[in-house]
């Protein structure tokens, strides 16, 4: 069974629209036609509201022409795209199916004067109101990168150091090698004057 309320939990939609009977109301719903979707708003009385969770269903009545017409929506449907409020009617009943049995204005319900016209929406995933707390420490990570930034100046420091004694080592390097090369020719000096030395006598 966790299986399944697993798998219903993620078909469901994020929030719903606050349904109550007796309401009138324009359902805005998909309809594919060959390979073209289109909106089709359906205006009508809200008659009855049944089942809970993914199978939530609402009935809304309208009289097109003289003739009665009903259509069912599921709540949950993403072929719903939205449901809005035209006008808040009396209704002291779960169903309102003696609706049926009536024509012109007695079909309607008696509309709830200074009833404020809002889309109230229920809130059913609390998981997504819960991700921005999970946001957060990502940005603690972001500042904290922001922090250590300063940090890397000593490095700069330390490596202008290093580069410093390099060339020191290599002018030592220099001087060393030419050292020799000095006391070399120094020494060619000193032979032709040995050989001078022998020639006199």
């Amino acid at each position: 069974m966790d299986i399944i309320k697993s798998i219903e939990h993620e078909q469901l939609k994020n929030k719903i629209p606050d349904l109550k009977v007796g309401n009138t109301v324009k359902v805005h719903a998909r309809i594919k036609e060959g390979n073209k979707e289109r909106i089709q708003v359906f205006e009508g009385i809200i008659i009855k509201v049944q089942g809970g969770g993914i199978n939530q269903t609402f009935t809304v009545r309208k009289n097109s022409y003289g003739v009665g017409v009903e259509k069912t929506f599921l709540v949950h449907s993403p072929l719903v795209e939205k449901v809005e409020l035209v006008r808040v009617g009396k209704a002291r009943r779960a169903k309102l199916f003696y609706l049926r049995e009536r024509l012109g204005k007695s079909a309607k319900t008696k509309e709830q004067v200074g009833a404020r016209i809002e889309d109230k929406e229920i809130v059913i995933k609390e998981d997504l109101v819960e991700e921005p707390v999970t946001e957060e420490p990502v940005v603690e990570e972001k500042v904290a990168e922001v922090v250590e930034q300063p940090a890397e100046e000593p490095k700069a420091e330390v490596k202008e150091e290093v580069k410093e004694e390099v060339k020191e080592e290599v002018k030592e390097e220099t001087a060393t090698e030419e050292a020799p090369a000095t006391e070399t020719k120094e020494a060619e000096k000193e032979e032709p004057v040995k050989e001078e030395k022998t020639d006199k006598e």
